[in-house]
């Protein structure tokens, strides 16, 4: 059994010091690995960036991070991910890591993401420069989610996580303002986890959503952003080549 703890959306400031360090400093009594799904910090300033790597320094588990929207407000997300890495996260854009726990290899594939909608409710690669940019962005994120996770594959990982800000499915996004959805994830998401294969997929951004949701291909799909899931993070409990279950 592997146990992955998973929180996003901490938006952290410099008010919000230690908030969070206690309940980190447990998670080697319940989880093997931590993931954090974006919006760590309000603006993205490297400031609000240290705020959150003194959270997340010398813990005793793994920690494997994207960034979000929030995270890229201040357009310096480079200086963002180094602040976090040189605290010991690995911050996935695009790309995917491996962490050995006990004899199991997890596999984590990671992207930001972006919006776009869901399928018959969704922006085509139409019209204006800006619309076309906006729908190739998000496919460049799919795409290369897709192509992580098959190299994940390749490496004979025991499960693979995708690990996302924006939401690959509608069903995490209930609650939330039906035309606010196009900016809260997209189905191009989805497609490259089926496409690829994941155990399940991790993301945050929906404040107002739904912790529970499923692709159309059957993988398991868990919004953490902390107004949904109301604690410092959930721990979800995977066996290589069944469905997770989320421990309360």
């Amino acid at each position: 059994m592997i146990r992955v703890a998973a929180v996003g959306d901490i938006h952290m400031g410099p008010e919000s010091e230690g908030v969070l360090r206690p309940s980190f400093e447990t998670l080697p009594e319940c989880a093997d690995i931590l993931l954090l799904a974006g919006d760590l910090t309000r603006h993205g300033t490297p400031d609000e960036a240290r705020v959150v790597a003194r959270e997340i320094k010398d813990l005793a588990v793994p920690v494997v991070a994207v960034l979000g929207n929030h995270d890229h407000h201040d357009d310096r997300p480079d200086e963002v991910a180094a602040v976090l890495e040189e605290a010991g996260a690995t911050v996935l854009e695009g790309r995917g890591t491996v962490v050995t726990s006990g004899d199991s290899r997890i596999g984590v594939a990671g992207t930001k993401g972006f919006g776009g909608g869901f399928v018959g409710r969704c922006a085509g690669e139409f019209g204006e420069p800006v619309m076309k940019e906006f729908v190739r962005y998000s496919r460049r994120h799919a795409d290369a989610l897709r192509d992580s996770l098959e190299a994940l594959d390749r490496e004979g990982c025991d499960v693979r996580i995708a690990l996302t800000h924006f939401s690959p499915v509608e069903d995490t996004l209930a609650g939330e303002p039906l035309e606010i959805y196009p900016f809260l994830g997209s189905y191009l998401l989805a497609e490259a986890i089926d496409g690829a294969g994941a155990d399940l997929a991790i993301h945050g951004h929906a404040h107002a959503g739904t912790e529970h949701g499923m692709t159309t291909g059957g993988v398991k799909v868990r919004n953490v952003a902390q107004p949904v899931i109301g604690r410092a993070f959930h721990v979800y409990h995977l066996h290589p080549a069944t469905a997770p279950t989320a421990t309360r």
